[in-house]
């Protein structure tokens, strides 16, 4: 399933590889694109959405929706 959250917090490319890496440890097959530009990540995963929320969370950002 495709997901979109509304991230607040990534301000580098560093940010987004961070959130892509941490949704990729709970779902290696996972799609995840980050765009700090747009506080956006769009994830296509079979993984429950409350948990890649966590999982962003966890890495510090806040998640929106």
């Amino acid at each position: 399933m495709k997901h979109t959250f509304n991230v607040q917090g990534m301000t580098c490319e560093h940010c987004e590889k961070a959130v892509v890496r941490a949704i990729r440890q709970l779902d290696r097959a996972a799609e995840v694109v980050a765009d700090r530009l747009q506080n956006r990540v769009e994830v296509n995963s079979s993984l429950a959405p409350e948990a890649l929320k966590q999982a962003i969370a966890d890495e510090g950002y806040t998640v929106a929706a």
